[in-house]
């Protein structure tokens, strides 16, 4: 039974779901607030189910020998070292849409909290004053709102903005005009959006290259007066220049409910009589809370004991429907890495992956990662799905994909090509109705081979006499060969043989026949599967 261990507090209805499902689960809220007892104990689980207050970083990620996923209820996985967590083979998944209509609806409140000043009119109201003409607010009607990132929490602003009779204008490189069409909404460039707006409202990502996407000189661009409402990510906007924008009237208000630093005790903005500051609340309904930690346990549960993937941020989605269907080709994809990466001896700088048939229909992504871990499996041991990619990317191998209809006998197949500066090698398999993946072709030569444990692949010139000598050395030996598999490209050309033993191929046997002249090569083989009958 999987083990997990939940380090922040979350609903007592997620910690039964995690029960349901048949996943061991030990509920200790305040141990992710202690660095110290938290690395002592990680070793002990399989899956971490974190809120904010829980920081997996890189030491905690390296001490956590069995851990396999972390999930986060909420959106934001800053709190998470993915890199580290994808080297380690750990899946990173969070909650993108638990938390959606929360955090848009927040937007909306602080934009007419700004529009109206309904802070300081209140605050001076309950202090026994009655200053009817200092708060002179606008109206949002017919203004336009500038929503820079059209995603989950993005698009649902930009309907809510259209609803209030607002001309909305987006700002995203992914949305696509049909998108943009369905939302009610103009796609525009951001320096577009940046002179138009009336009101900015910020929903994207904090990546390399949203940081500080609003600075000095995107102040410079708006108009005077504008507005500015952030409840995605602090850092998108520098603050020490949105002080200079309030100070010289360029920013009319500004509503922050995220900073560059958290928990945000002190900061430049507090005290400005133009903006409005709440403590990172739009999550905080009780709704989107019990929605969160909810939908983290049934994701985390999933994949401990189905293997679905959804909403990872390191790994391609599986969905509990499609793993079944998936599961055998995913097994398809590793061995047909794991056969390149243990006959290739050169440095391979080049993976080309063919999907023919049905499977260029199915989850590629997914393939691709299995494909990869199958490859450099024989230089990393303990790599898998999730860390695969990244170690191919950093040895700078290319990765390419080809999908194409179906064009032969098979519904579907598979083929990996890799190429090193000497050569280029490929092989390609299938999968039949018993879900066992099979070898169909290797250097080009068809076959139909299932794949066994233990196999031994020889490759050499077409002439009479190599499966009596390759019996004869494995005879005298006491190597059993429970099966074997031939085939050639041409009577007289290059040909192959598979052989499937009942246990690894003794090292001083491979080297008598490596010695043969008419052996061109020799290689032992081991996958993990079942061996073949």
């Amino acid at each position: 039974m999987p083990r997990v261990l939940v380090s922040d507090k979350l609903s007592p209805t997620a910690v039964q779901i995690f029960k349901d499902r048949g996943v061991d689960v030990d509920y200790l809220p305040d141990l992710g607030k202690d660095k110290e007892k938290l690395l002592a104990v990680i070793d002990q689980y399989d899956g971490l189910a974190i809120r904010s207050a829980t920081k997996a970083t890189e030491k905690l990620i390296n001490a956590a020998t069995k851990l396999k996923v972390i999930g986060r209820a909420g959106i934001g996985v800053d709190n998470v070292d993915i890199p580290a967590a994808s080297r380690k083979g750990i899946i990173v998944m969070n909650t993108p849409f638990g938390n959606s209509i929360t955090t848009a609806e927040h937007a909306i409140a602080l934009m007419f909290a700004l529009a109206r000043q309904l802070p300081e009119a209140n605050a001076s109201t309950q202090a026994g004053k009655w200053e009817k003409n200092r708060f002179m607010g606008v109206e949002i009607t017919g203004k336009v709102l500038g929503v820079i990132g059209c995603g989950n929490i993005g698009s649902i602003v930009a309907t809510r903005g259209v609803g209030l009779k607002m001309r909305v204008i987006a700002f995203d490189p992914f949305l696509s005009e049909h998108r943009a069409e369905e939302l009610g909404v103009e796609k525009v460039e951001l320096d577009d959006l940046l002179k138009r707006a009336d009101f900015i409202t910020l929903h994207t990502p904090m990546t390399d290259k949203t940081k500080g996407i609003i600075n000095a000189e995107a102040f410079a661009k708006m108009k005077t007066g504008v507005r500015i409402i952030n409840c995605a990510r602090g850092g998108l906007i520098v603050e020490a220049d949105l002080v200079e924008a309030l100070k010289s009237g360029k920013v009319g208000g500004a509503a922050v409910d995220v900073f560059e630093t958290e928990p945000a005790t002190e900061n430049p903005l507090f005290g400005m009589e133009n903006v409005v500051a709440t403590p990172h609340l739009g999550a905080s309904t009780s709704e989107a809370q019990e929605n969160v930690a909810l939908q983290v346990a049934e994701q985390m549960a999933d994949y401990l004991i189905k293997g679905a993937v959804t909403n990872a941020i390191n790994m391609p989605s599986i969905t509990a429907e499609e793993a079944p269907r998936l599961k055998p080709f995913v097994k398809l994809a590793e061995v047909l890495g794991a056969f390149v990466g243990q006959v290739t001896e050169d440095p391979i700088t080049e993976v080309e992956i063919l999907f023919d048939g049905a499977t260029a229909t199915m989850n590629t992504r997914a393939l691709i990662s299995a494909a990869l871990a199958g490859l450099i499996r024989p230089q990393v041991a303990d790599v898998n799905m999730v860390s695969a990619p990244i170690m191919v990317k950093e040895r700078g191998i290319i990765v390419s994909e080809v999908k194409r209809d179906k064009s032969g006998v098979f519904d579907g197949y598979i083929k990996l090509t890799v190429k090193t500066e000497k050569m280029s090698r490929s092989i390609a398999g299938t999968c039949f109705s018993d879900g066992k993946p099979r070898f169909i072709q290797i250097k080009n030569i068809n076959l139909d081979a299932e794949v066994g444990q233990h196999m031994l692949y020889t490759t050499n010139a077409d002439v009479p006499g190599m499966i009596g000598l390759l019996g004869g050395v494995c005879g005298k030996n006491n190597v059993n060969i429970a099966n074997f598999h031939l085939g050639r490209d041409h009577p007289g050309g290059d040909a192959i043989a598979l052989l499937y033993l009942d246990a690894p191929f003794p090292e001083a046997v491979l080297q008598e026949l490596r010695d043969l002249q008419a052996i061109q090569s020799a290689k032992p083989l081991t996958f993990d599967v079942a061996p073949a009958a």
